[in-house]
């Protein structure tokens, strides 16, 4: 592959509904430029963007991938985003690095969740889009009725650039609405020779028409002035004026095409070169920090500066081999170079770079400013570090991720597997930011974090294929807690005779709450008369410290109880530091038990935010999860933000939940915030569970 130069690089992102055809375009891209003379297909498992054996068997996509490809002089770096609501972090990777987006919309399918949420990202980076309505071939697409959609769910912004031409019941072209005129599909690379409009067309045609004349007036005081005394603007005019409201995000063009058939894929091509920015023209620039003066950095993609440039994704596959995927932002980033990583404060050498399409790897000599590529086996450097000079340090702000909030436990399918599946999600972490794995000593389990159940299994799945370990998925236990509600006096005593020395110890103790259930244990002494020795006070404390890592009552840490030593006996010969903390402890699970034992469990403050039309389904699922909504807020889009405090016992399966209620337009968030005593049932239940459990 050549090496380009900034201003003839575009990259472009393709988000949308999962299944909507995003990564069927990106094909459509690879074949219509003459990089495969063969499309491959989803239901075949072979195209260049899904190539990983989970995305093969389930039929849709799981990481973002680059597909770079080349026409007429330009490079477009396609990077092909994930659907599906569990891999957002995959496409929050892609988002980072696109200077405009896609939004794919099924013509079948329509405006979907998805598309909303598409937008929603696209608006909140501020990053020039278009939308590409694709299976238009099929007779059932209604283009007419997908814009009126959109513009009913994202206002006047909505701008039909393309009219489809049907014949029959046949997707035969389609009309220019910013040329005027018509366009005949010539063959099945999405070539196309011009025609004249159809006279069917121009009711449709004309308010369109005048709707981007109309933007275009509104681009510029003169051009404005020239369209109320009714003259027309000339091609440049109309070119310039929405090429610059693209890129501002007031204008959002719709085109339309198949991908399955390549029809209109030139046309997306000529819109992608027309309407988006070249890397070092693109509005959505990236801010670092200078390590050795603190000072702010701001990427111009400037090839003259010192090169700098952002990890945004990283593989980390036994097969396919480590690579961290870069896109260069100041500079030029040449193989043999050596490049200094601020954030881990190493050097490490490049030996050779890459540009990567799919699973192969092509080699380049280097890449200017504003290009992607890839870089095999560093050692230190992950997915949000910055490359740069050691004299030009610098880190570039990483990009925010999504925060995952579902988790599983999970446990070994064969003993002696920890180790390996320890090592191997490790990997995995660093493939993918919203996936986590989290030892819980304190409930003695290990628990997988992620965006959504899916994403978890997806995982489970990943580790058995790829890295031959298995793992079993179980729920998680919570984190209760135990404490006391009155007041007791008890006495423990250890008395053990076994020839010569033998064991003594006797406190009286008394347990009671401390009111601070921020901490485990209050310890204090009122031993009068030297019926305890003081050198014994610590080994009695040492009894409680022991005794409060988990209670009597279902094994649970114990807060908030207050523990006074204040009477009991000693042996000047048989008692021992050991024999009075075992008598301590004796005495703590008698007095503890005596009073008025009960189970805390952990509260979060949960925040949800839902569409107006599900704000009472989402409301009574809370109720039934024993929740206790305190605010619910009208927010911009149609939308609630509901707060609500609720057991952490009953979100778990949440996110599925929401989701059925909502059909995925529904997002939460929480923290724990406190402890409260749980009902009855609950305390029987965990007791019970806790007494049957085998570790």
């Amino acid at each position: 592959m050549k090496v380009y130069e900034t201003s003839k690089i575009r990259n472009v992102v393709f988000l949308g509904h999962g299944g909507a055809g995003k990564t069927t375009l990106a094909e459509a891209f690879a074949y219509s430029t003459g990089v495969i003379n063969r499309m491959g297909t989803i239901v075949d498992g072979n195209t260049i963007s899904d190539y990983d054996e989970e995305e093969t068997s389930r039929q849709f996509s799981i990481s973002a991938s680059v597909v770079p490809v080349e026409w007429e002089g330009l490079k477009y770096n396609i990077l092909d985003a994930p659907g599906y609501f569990d891999f957002i972090g995959q496409a929050e990777d892609a988002m980072s690095v696109a200077d405009a987006a896609v939004i794919v919309v099924n013509g079948k399918a329509g405006v979907e969740v998805g598309t909303v949420k598409a937008w929603e990202i696209c608006e909140r980076r501020q990053i020039p889009r278009m939308f590409f309505v694709t299976n238009m071939d099929d007779p059932n697409a209604d283009y007419a009725q997908i814009v009126q959609d959109l513009k009913d769910k994202f206002g006047k912004k909505i701008a039909p650039f393309h009219l489809p031409i049907i014949e029959g019941d046949s997707l035969t072209g389609y009309v220019n609405v910013v040329k005027m005129g018509g366009r005949k599909y010539t063959d099945d690379q999405g070539n196309y020779t011009e025609m004249d409009i159809p006279d069917s067309i121009h009711g449709e045609l004309d308010p369109c028409r005048d709707a981007l004349m109309e933007a275009v007036a509104e681009s510029d005081e003169e051009l404005m002035e020239k369209y109320f005394e009714g003259e027309e603007f000339t091609t440049e005019e109309i070119s310039t004026a929405l090429r610059q409201n693209v890129i501002s995000c007031d204008i959002v063009p719709v085109m339309l095409g198949s991908a399955i058939t390549c029809q209109g894929v030139t046309s997306l091509l000529q819109g992608f070169e027309k309407y988006f920015p070249s890397a070092d023209k693109a509005e959505v620039l990236k801010k670092a920090t200078d390590v050795n003066t603190g000072e702010e950095v701001v990427a111009d993609f400037d090839d003259s500066k010192p090169v700098s440039a952002y990890v945004f994704k990283t593989i980390m596959d036994p097969f396919v081999g480590k690579y961290s995927l870069v896109k260069v932002r100041t500079g030029i980033l040449k193989a043999g170079d050596t490049v200094f990583n601020a954030n881990k404060d190493v050097e490490e050498k490049l030996n050779k770079l890459y540009v990567m399409r799919g699973k192969d790897v092509i080699e380049v000599p280097e890449l200017h400013s504003g290009d992607i590529g890839a870089i095999g086996k560093l050692d230190s450097t992950r997915t949000g570090d910055t490359l740069s000079t050691k004299k030009w340090a610098i880190e570039y702000h990483p990009t925010t991720m999504s925060k995952p909030y579902t988790y599983m436990a999970y446990t070994a399918k064969n003993k002696g597997d920890e180790d390996k599946i320890a090592q191997a999600l490790t990997k995995l972490c660093i493939e993918d930011l919203t996936f986590k794995f989290v030892v819980d000593d304190e409930n003695r389990q290990t628990l997988l974090y992620g965006i959504g159940d899916q994403q978890i299994e997806v995982m489970a799945s990943k580790l058995k294929n790829k890295y031959k370990v298995e793992i079993e998925l179980h729920k998680p236990r919570i984190a209760f807690r135990e404490t006391i509600r009155s007041k007791s006096q008890v006495q423990g005593k250890h008395k053990k005779q076994s020839g010569g020395h033998g064991q003594y110890g006797d406190v009286i103790m008394e347990f009671e709450p401390s009111g601070d259930l921020s901490t485990a244990y209050e310890f204090a002494e009122r031993v009068v008369g030297g019926a305890v020795p003081k050198n014994y006070f610590p080994a009695v404390e040492k009894g409680i410290q022991e005794c409060v890592k988990a209670g009597p009552m279902a094994g649970y840490p114990v807060v908030g109880i207050k523990c006074t030593l204040i009477d009991g006996s000693y042996h000047p010969v048989d008692s021992s530091e050991m024999a009075f903390k075992t008598a301590s402890v004796l005495a703590f699970k008698k007095g503890f038990m005596e009073a008025n034992p009960v189970l805390l469990e952990p509260i979060a403050e949960l925040k949800v935010t839902c569409p107006d039309e599900n704000s009472g389904d989402v409301m009574g699922d809370l109720n039934k999860r024993r929740g206790r909504v305190s605010n619910m807020t009208a927010i911009e889009g149609g939308k609630q933000f509901i707060e609500a405090e609720v057991p952490v016992l009953e979100l778990y399966g949440y996110s599925t939940a929401l989701r059925q209620i909502t059909g995925g337009s529904g997002e939460f968030e929480y923290v724990v915030s406190k402890y409260e005593q749980a009902p009855g049932d609950v305390q029987a239940k965990q007791i019970e569970e806790n007494a049957n459990r085998e570790d």
